[in-house]
């Protein structure tokens, strides 16, 4: 009872707050606490086998070394390098998200105002569009992989005949992340086209009719009505998609290999299998943390749209 009388006393954002604490718990256990252990591991030195002093406290030590390029060659491949782009693992991933994200939205916008209309086939065009989407990772690169195969691909002589891929575009940094792009955005702009034709179908159809009364053309309806009411989906869409493209890993080996194209993920993943376990964290930790930023961006962003639609 006296549970009861309190929580009644309680403000509306204070019991809105009351109700979240368990989720926000739960956050805690199953996100920020391993996000805290992996920083932690990070302090410490490669966990080699054999090797003396295993754990020990090296604090920063590990994330000089790979900003400064002198882990690379544990790693294989350069982890931040400007005049490399396209075998860096920060600049790879960062080009692949940036890359593949704009062409996913911009094509998934196109497809979303289409299948807005009412026509006729509008069912057997969206289920068409959705098909890629659920295609597995692993076949969507034997896919593109077997496309681009020296010997066995068609693609190949084709693209190589215009002068737009070398010979072995599998071996090649420039053509493979090409290659890549084009995989990810042919599967994953079905799900962009459904989170932004969510967001269109939301929009009350009565503003449009207004727009037609007071003379506005098409293109002032898409701008004055369309886009800004449509942005906060597809805001939301464009982050969920650049966080999954951060950490792409399973789409560059079956493709092309992490050798050729290294992306932060790739790194992570052979330098734990390594048992290089400091430098392991490091990446990891930094990883989350441009991921953290990108986030913080879109949230201040979608905040402001959100006023902007009120």
């Amino acid at each position: 009872m006296r549970v009861t009388n309190w929580a009644e006393r309680l403000s509306e954002t204070q019991f809105a707050y009351l109700l979240l604490f368990p989720a926000l718990l739960l956050l805690v256990v199953i996100a920020f606490w391993p996000l805290a252990r992996t920083f932690e591991m990070s302090l410490h030195g490669d966990a080699l086998t054999g090797a003396e002093n295993i754990g020990e406290l090296v604090s920063i030590d590990n994330y000089v070394a790979l900003l400064t390029g002198a882990r690379d060659a544990v790693l294989g491949v350069s982890f931040f390098d400007l005049s490399n782009l396209f075998t860096s693992a920060v600049t790879v991933t960062m080009i692949f998200a940036a890359v593949s994200v704009a062409l996913e939205t911009l094509l998934g916008f196109a497809a979303a105002l289409v299948l807005d209309k009412e026509f006729t086939g509008r069912r057997w065009v969206r289920v068409a569009l959705i098909l890629p989407w659920s295609v597995p990772i692993v076949i969507q690169g034997m896919i593109f992989f077997l496309m681009f195969a020296p010997g066995v691909g068609f693609a190949t002589p084709f693209l190589n005949d215009l002068g737009l891929m070398s010979g072995t575009p599998l071996n090649n940094s420039v053509d493979s992340m090409v290659i890549i792009i084009t995989a990810d955005v042919w599967k994953t702009t079905a799900f962009m086209m459904l989170l932004i034709l969510a967001g269109l179908q939301s929009i009350d159809r009565e503003l449009y009719n207004v727009g037609k009364v007071a003379g506005a053309s098409r293109w002032q309806q898409f701008k004055l009505i369309t886009f800004p009411l449509v942005l906060p989906a597809v805001l939301v869409a464009m982050l969920f998609r650049t966080i999954n493209a951060m950490r792409v890993f399973g789409l560059i080996e079956s493709v092309s290999g992490c050798g050729t194209v290294p992306s932060l993920s790739c790194a992570v993943v052979s330098t734990f299998s390594s048992r290089r376990y400091g430098t392991s964290a490091a990446i990891a930790f930094i990883t989350a943390a441009i991921i953290g930023v990108v986030v913080t961006i879109y949230i201040v962003r979608f905040a402001r749209s959100e006023r902007g639609a009120i």
